[in-house]
């Protein structure tokens, strides 16, 4: 415990109580320990205890926030337990007085040594109180052993706070965190990152735990592990276990999974029906899958795996021997590939990225992640060769390589989600191409811009379309025109502000009728059961204004996202009470399903065998992009309608 204090020198146990680590330190050569409690009953007590066995071993009574001993009187001062009891009072000042008062007693090069479970707000506490008086600080956390699978052993770590004092303070701080016995130290620049590795390694000690002494096939547990010196995310790891019962081969123990780069998001990796999956087909008793984050350099697999390796260990299932081989899975052999081409910040969605990756189908793809969810593409487009790009291969070659970025266009034929596919099969209701209504234009009302995708997928093969898009967020519409191809035009505009400020406008101000109405915008609150669309864009009496801006034919089409079957149940009703035909199309392998709402009360016995003609009648409307005439929409749009259920 005091491994750099010579064993002849004054150590100060601040809150000694009835423990008995003062009596083990003197059994093993600490004679000079001094013992303060502000108990007289523990005093009398552990005085009486050592009399005979322990004479030289003193106890006092003392407030340890005001001691009666002079400056500079002790080389360590050792706390196990007190700190953390102090900070519970008086909002933190008790425990404040109790440090500066081991700071005043304390030798020059002296060691404060706290023994704590390092709740967040006590390691704050004392850690930017000795960095503000310029000491050294070094936290180490002490693991325990694999194969202890004790019920009563503890699941949080112990930490101990290590706080060196220096004759002059320190002009810049040092911050060291320790992992067991003899790991090296890793040295961090800010109190927040040391906080945030102290955070990761008792969500790890607790998974650990859990994980070792049983096993729940129902529960995707998840953590994340950080760069050691920069304190960012750079692996999430989530434990799938088998369901009881399946078969398993005995040699299919355990075996790590790791993601591929930009894979991320798919449904079998992100979501707890894919995992199981992906578990399920792999057939191991317990998968850990991996995945990589973005900002983070991995130089190939074998490196993943050897840094991942000393972690993964601990996750194993219960009763599996250390020395047993574990298989790292992955898809075709390597990491996958992404390319961050822009960063920036938006002051009402925060911090985003746009990143090329490229899928497990080989193609290339661009996406808008907002970086407050991660776990959420905003929106992506499919990338192909640029014409410019093939012009420039004829030009002399230079020695600078041309990165994907640089000679590669969004394809705005190919529509990236599926529920965009959906919504825009679901034109096909207006009866367009059919004798009454070959000629007639479509009006569209889009609120969500996200990338551009959709709505310039209305403009450029929907013939005569013209298209309204609203969007909240300036910094979402730059990004759609300087990364992923969209161009406004006097069929395809966009009106910044509030979706439904607009649409209480439109409707109050009359004279705007649309044949379509979208809404494919996401809640920011990530903490309800809906995240799509924001609970306001459902009320009913909004829901009564689209009916009221929409043409006799018109129709009313939702992207909803919502996990939660009583909330989507009342979403349902609400449209219903407005709408006299809703249907509604839900996404396979995702959470999104698309609700159609016609203004028309339709006969049921009719309406879904009459949508496979009015499919073929809306593809064969489809026309070329103007601006390339040789491409052409890539929508089967008799796929996208034909499990439409009448709700």
């Amino acid at each position: 415990m005091l491994p750099t204090c010579p064993r002849r020198k004054d150590v100060l146990v601040v809150g000694c109580g009835n423990s008995e680590l003062s009596e083990q330190l003197y059994d093993v050569g600490y004679k000079h320990l001094t013992n303060i409690d502000i108990s007289e009953t523990v005093v009398a007590h552990m005085s009486q205890r050592n009399a005979e066995r322990r004479p030289d071993l003193t106890f006092h009574q003392v407030d340890a926030t005001q001691t009666p001993y002079e400056d500079a009187s002790f080389q360590a001062a050792l706390d196990k337990g007190t700190l953390d009891a102090m900070a519970s009072e008086e909002e933190g000042a008790l425990a404040r007085r109790m440090i500066t008062e081991v700071g005043r007693v304390l030798k020059v090069g002296g060691r404060y040594v706290c023994v704590t479970l390092a709740q967040e707000a006590v390691v704050k506490l004392a850690v930017e109180h000795f960095v503000h008086m310029g000491w050294a600080v070094r936290l180490h956390c002490l693991q325990d052993e694999r194969g202890k699978e004790e019920e009563d052993t503890f699941a949080l770590p112990v930490f101990v706070l290590i706080c060196t004092k220096f004759r002059q303070p320190m002009p810049t701080p040092i911050l060291e965190m320790c992992v067991g016995d003899d790991g090296a130290p890793v040295r961090h620049t800010q109190v927040c990152e040391l906080l945030s590795a102290v955070r990761e390694y008792q969500a790890y000690s607790v998974l650990r735990k859990r994980l070792r002494t049983s096993t729940d096939p129902g529960s995707s547990l998840s953590l994340t592990l950080c760069n050691a010196k920069t304190g960012l995310p750079r692996y999430t790891l989530t434990v799938q276990d088998c369901p009881p019962g399946a078969k398993v081969p005995r040699s299919n123990q355990f075996a790590i999974f790791i993601v591929p780069r930009g894979s991320e998001t798919a449904w079998l990796y992100s979501s707890t029906e894919g995992r199981r999956q992906l578990a399920a087909s792999a057939n191991f008793r317990r998968l850990v899958i991996a995945s990589m984050h973005r900002n983070q350099e991995y130089t190939d697999m074998q490196a993943v795996q050897s840094e991942l390796s000393p972690v993964v260990m601990d996750l194993a299932p219960p009763g599996m021997p250390t020395n047993q081989q574990v298989p790292f899975l992955s898809v075709g052999g390597d990491l996958g590939w992404r390319e961050e081409v822009s960063r920036g910040v938006s002051q009402l969605s925060g911090e985003y990225c746009v990143e090329n990756v490229r899928g497990e189908d080989g193609e290339l793809y661009r996406r808008l992640v907002f970086l407050s969810n991660i776990s959420l593409v905003q929106s992506e487009s499919r990338l192909v060769p640029s014409t410019s790009s093939h012009k420039k291969k004829n030009k002399k070659k230079t020695k600078a390589a041309v990165t994907p970025s640089a000679c590669v266009s969004v394809d705005s034929g190919f529509l990236c989600c599926a529920h965009h596919e959906v919504m825009v099969a679901g034109l096909s209701m207006l009866g367009v191409g059919t004798t009454q209504n070959k000629d007639a234009p479509v009006s569209v009302l889009l609120v969500g811009l996200g990338g551009g995708g959709l709505p310039q997928f209305l403009r450029d093969f929907v013939p005569d379309a013209a298209v309204e898009v609203v969007e909240l967020d300036p910094v979402v519409l730059e990004v759609a025109k300087e990364w992923f191809g969209f161009r406004p035009d006097n069929r395809l505009t966009v009106t910044l502000g509030d979706g439904l400020e607009r649409i209480c406008f439109l409707e109050k101000e009359g004279g705007h009728l649309f044949d379509v109405v979208m809404f494919d915008v996401d809640n920011k609150d990530s903490s309800v059961g809906m995240s799509c669309p924001p609970a306001a864009f459902v009320e009913t009496a909004v829901l009564q204004k689209v009916f009221n801006l929409l043409t006799p034919r018109g129709l009313f089409i939702l992207n909803l996202v919502c996990r939660d079957p009583v909330l989507r149940t009342d979403v349902l009703e609400r449209v219903k009470s407005v709408f006299p035909t809703v249907l509604s199309r839900k996404i396979a392998e995702e959470i999104n399903e698309v609700l159609l709402c016609s203004r028309e009360e339709k006969n049921a016995a009719h309406i879904l065998p009459s949508s496979s003609q009015a499919a073929k009648n809306f593809q064969s409307m489809l026309s070329c992009d103007r601006t390339e005439p040789k491409r052409r929409p890539l929508i089967d749009i008799a796929e996208m309608i034909k499990d439409l259920k009448l709700e």
